[in-house]
């Protein structure tokens, strides 16, 4: 941004653009359309302070109202969260919707923050960096609320996955995932690897991050206690990243227009592991007021976030902030997104204590500024001052807009063009042919290519990585408690139907989690969708955000926090809408998890869970016919916490040694994957399920039904588990019997697999385009 040395009618602008300067040059011009604003927005912040903005000001102005930051076209939604948080619900949170990650108490004194968020725009103009600094930010908003951080997981969507854009984009985000995360020493436990072609010129990338502390550890971002100093530590502030949130961000990818590409952050991630190391000493010395990470919007965000949580208002000296460009402008020191830097409130006699904590991790760490008992933010330069704002105006009473909605016109046609006319296996060769192409497919593949890039079991404590349905990680290393994630989403179900498309998102993760023997607690959000300005793309937000709320409240479980990202579209063709759905959930042993793959010859398999003719939006009509169009399956939210119920205990009692949940490609898929988990094959007989549910044998197969899971049960438990199963009304078939005299699976009365089919069709896609 340029601070304009051309002459208003009113007088000369200096190149320092002051508060004093501002209000004598009322109508001198200023780029607030370059920086994202409307002009009704630039009006309002003339409104709010009574005269035109400074350059530095509007710089502020400009990043905490963009859409990425101040959820201006998003908020009015969330009132459903609200509306459907019980109180039963509210016992779990420690911390919830508002502060950098959500808490919740997990037993033992121990509590849990995870977040997740998306770094979708800047992965696409530079991968590596995009996707290294996603991790990286979404890491320091974990450690902000007092945690160390524990893992990782990373939900990514591309485009064609023989699209050359594809192969320009994926292996970078891939390493930049990978190589930041395997840098800080953070084990990589799940996350999605998917590919559609409405995401070609929009890939998603989201970052979900766990940390772990004690309860009495959380800390807020709020700056309060008049005198307390304000101290900006970490890494030097530079020029990369200027204005990303308020142009990057919310702006729409024109096909043939001007390219608005602003740096993307670079990181360094041994800077932030020491930063990590520094600030839990620093918590542990109980020297923190308060503290805030600087990722979006920089300096901006952090000292008006600070001050407007705060009893007071706040004084920075910018002239102060160490800079690693020193030609950098005032109004580009406050809206660079320079990565691992925090900034901390602290008392007057803990300063010592805090700046030498510093010194020893060799973390620099320069006061700038205090708490006043004001209640504005002042900012000044070189003793000029360059912002004298109402804190709250920027960082929280920003714009809110009611945008208009409707039903996309074409919704109607393509409900109505449902599967049921899609030529269909009869044969049991043709059902092997479609299960094994399935498997060779880019969402169904073998995704090792990606997560052989990422450390999984670095810091000793993982229990359980991709490809198992969840991620687990051990929180308490002397009781073995611990907590399990999962991430999903099908932006195909909510193309057809959005609201129904997050609850089936929210009920596979919830699913996934409980699986694994984990109860499900909370959730957090990654909600990625077009342009707002589209009628029909905030149609599909309200639908979406209205699924996950009442859905939540049916599952009994708090949404915690999360991300909005908006103008995820290419001209006016927008994504899927992809409401992306973390569920974590807690263990009091992890040594007790349920792994996804059986290995024990002669246990039992059951199917549990009623399988309906549902193949709508699913993986069989998209590969095998590229097909989009009906109704996404029923979902039923009594059934999956039932399920849940049963999952959990029977992990807890030794019930179950292997769950795999029925999802992408239905059972057949799971099947497939639960055998070449450990190479222990499986006879699957059909006919009590095909006549219970009233199928046939290819439905039993393909169908993508949902609150289904297949369980491998130790015969000398099978009464038991059954029992248990009946006496809660649990829909359950006995369907087959893990054999290791059988090679691969061997689906009675219709097909056999070995087990090199089955893993040279799923192994070979990824490495036949990005090499071995």
């Amino acid at each position: 941004m340029s601070t304009s040395t051309a002459s208003s009618s009113t007088g000369h602008v200096p190149h320092v653009d002051t508060v004093g300067n501002a209000g004598a040059t009322p109508d001198h011009e200023q780029p607030w359309l370059e920086l994202g604003l409307k002009e009704d927005e630039y009006q309002r912040i003339r409104d709010i302070l009574d005269r035109r903005p400074t350059s530095a000001e509007l710089a502020m102005y400009s990043v905490m109202w963009s859409e990425h930051c101040s959820y201006k076209s998003s908020k009015v939604h969330f009132k459903h969260f609200a509306d459907n948080t019980t109180e039963e619900m509210r016992e779990k949170l420690l911390v919830g919707i508002g502060e950098n990650a959500g808490v919740v108490d997990i037993g033992d004194g121990w509590a849990v923050t995870f977040k997740v968020e998306s770094h979708n725009h800047p992965s696409y103009v530079e991968p590596y960096q995009g996707a290294a600094t996603g991790v990286g930010g979404i890491v320091r908003d974990i450690m902000s609320m007092g945690a160390r951080p524990i893992a990782v997981m990373d939900p990514l969507r591309f485009g064609n996955l023989n699209h050359p854009d594809t192969q320009r984009v994926l292996p970078g985000v891939v390493a930049g995932v990978g190589g930041y995360g395997n840098c800080l020493g953070l084990p990589n436990i799940g996350g999605e690897v998917v590919f559609d072609d409405c995401y070609q010129g929009n890939p998603l990338v989201n970052a979900l991050c766990v940390g772990a502390m004690r309860r009495e550890d959380i800390h807020l971002a709020k700056a309060s206690g008049a005198g307390n100093k304000v101290i900006l530590f970490g890494a030097k502030t530079g020029g990369d990243g200027i204005g990303g949130v308020s142009v990057l961000a919310s702006e729409t990818f024109e096909e043939g227009g001007p390219a608005k590409r602003p740096a993307v952050q670079v990181g360094d991630p041994f800077a932030e592991k020491v930063l990590i190391e520094c600030c839990l000493d620093l918590y542990k010395a109980k020297v923190v007021d308060g503290i805030q990470d600087l990722g979006g919007a920089g300096l901006s965000c952090a000292t008006s976030e600070l001050a407007s949580n705060g009893d007071g208002g706040m004084q920075v000296e910018l002239d102060l902030v160490p800079l690693r460009d020193a030609s950098l402008r005032p109004e580009e020191i406050l809206m660079s997104e320079s990565q691992e830097r925090m900034m901390a409130v602290v008392e007057p006699a803990k300063l010592d204590e805090f700046m030498e904590i510093c010194r020893r991790w060799d973390v620099e760490a320069t006061v700038i500024g205090e708490v006043t008992e004001g209640d504005h933010l002042v900012i000044t330069w070189h003793g000029e001052v360059i912002v004298d704002v109402p804190p709250r105006s920027v960082a929280h009473d920003g714009p809110v807009y009611h945008r208009p909605l409707e039903r996309p016109a074409y919704l109607d046609s393509l409900q109505e063009n449902a599967t049921g006319s899609l030529a269909k296996p009869t044969t049991g060769d043709e059902l092997k042919a479609d299960l094994l192409t399935l498997l060779a497919s880019p969402n169904l593949c073998d995704k090792s290519w990606v997560t052989d890039q990422y450390d999984r079991y670095v810091l000793g404590n993982t229990a359980l990585a991709m490809p198992d349905d969840s991620g687990v990680v051990r929180v308490d290393e002397e009781t073995g408690r611990g907590v399990a994630v999962s991430t999903d989403c099908n932006g195909r179900f909510a193309k057809l139907d959005p609201y129904a498309g997050a609850q089936l998102a929210l009920a596979e993760a919830y699913r996934n989690v409980a699986t694994v023997g984990a109860t499900p607690l909370a959730i957090t959000d990654c909600l990625n969708f077009g342009s707002p300005e589209d009628t029909g793309v905030m149609w599909q937000f309200e639908q979406a955000v209205m699924g996950i709320a009442e859905g939540c409240r049916e599952l009994g479980v708090p949404v915690t926090g999360g991300n909005v990202s908006f103008y995820n579209q290419t001209g006016d063709v927008a994504i899927h809408p992809t409401p992306v759905i973390g569920v974590l959930g807690v263990m009091d042993d992890v040594a007790r998890r349920t792994p996804s793959g059986w290995k024990t010859p002669g246990q039992v398999i059951y199917l549990l869970g009623t399988t309906r003719d549902e193949l709508d939006g699913g993986e069989w009509a998209h590969v095998r016919h590229g097909h989009l169009g009906g109704r996404p399956p029923k979902v039923d939210l009594a059934a999956e916490r039932l399920l849940g119920e049963i999952l959990v205990n029977a992990s807890r009692d030794g019930l179950v040694d292997a769950a795999h949940d029925l999802s992408d490609g239905g059972l057949a898929v799971a099947l497939a994957e639960a055998t070449m988990r450990n190479g222990v094959g499986a006879r699957v007989w059909l006919d009590a399920v095909c006549e219970r549910d009233g199928i046939d044998a290819f439905t039993a197969l393909f169908s993508e039904s949902t609150a289904r899971v297949v369980v491998a049960v130790p015969r000398s438990e099978e009464v038991r588990f059954t029992d248990m199963c009946t006496a809660r009304g649990q829909v359950h078939a006995r369907i087959g019997v893990v054999d290791d005299q059988t090679d691969g699976i061997d689906v009675q009365g219709q097909f056999a697999v070995t087990l090199d089919e089955l893993r040279e069709a799923h192994t070979r896609t990824l490495p036949a385009v990005f090499g071995e």
